[in-house]
């Protein structure tokens, strides 16, 4: 799939929602896949691992916190980048809508109060349009805070595959 058609395709905030439980699921098979291999190795382990299971064991903890770190900090990130931008766009609006409401009400001839009142309706519609960003914004924030964690668990699942082979 081309970038252009991927970002066409998550340009709706239904697809978005769809990709991002297809990776959440993604990211669900492949922990399952890891904590199974994880499991018997520790089970095999038993109370005498070796150097390669006590690193094996250890990586695990320091992949699961730094996944999670990477996860919230994305997500921070992410949703200071959407905030500042929507309410920039709310304040736009808020200011044009002002300005157009004053301009109809200071109309002296009907051609000026039909133009001022066509302005005014347009953003009405601009406020409509930033409000409706509400959903894309949540999808947004919670695939930049997948990232990580679905990086860890797929990347985790084919190198502890291979081992098993």
């Amino acid at each position: 799939m081309s970038s252009l058609t991927s970002a066409a395709r998550l340009a709706n905030p239904l697809m978005q929602w769809l990709d991002l439980a297809l990776k959440t699921n993604e990211m669900l098979l492949s922990s399952g896949s890891v904590i199974r291999i994880r499991t018997e190795r520790i089970a095999k382990a038993g109370l005498a691992p070796s150097a390669a299971d006590l690193a094996e064991f250890q990586l695990m903890g320091d992949e699961k916190l730094a996944a999670a770190s990477e996860s919230g900090i994305a997500m921070v990130k992410q949703w200071h980048r959407s905030h500042f931008s929507l309410a920039n766009r709310v304040l736009q609006q808020w200011v044009q809508s002002t300005t157009a409401f004053f301009s109809l009400a200071g109309s002296v001839t009907p051609a000026q109060a039909a133009a001022h009142g066509d302005a005014f309706v347009q953003s009405a519609a601009g406020t409509i349009n930033a409000a409706s960003q509400f959903p894309g914004i949540a999808v947004r924030i919670a695939r930049e805070g997948l990232k990580p964690i679905h990086a860890a668990a797929t990347s985790n699942a084919r190198r502890l595959a291979e081992l098993e082979s």
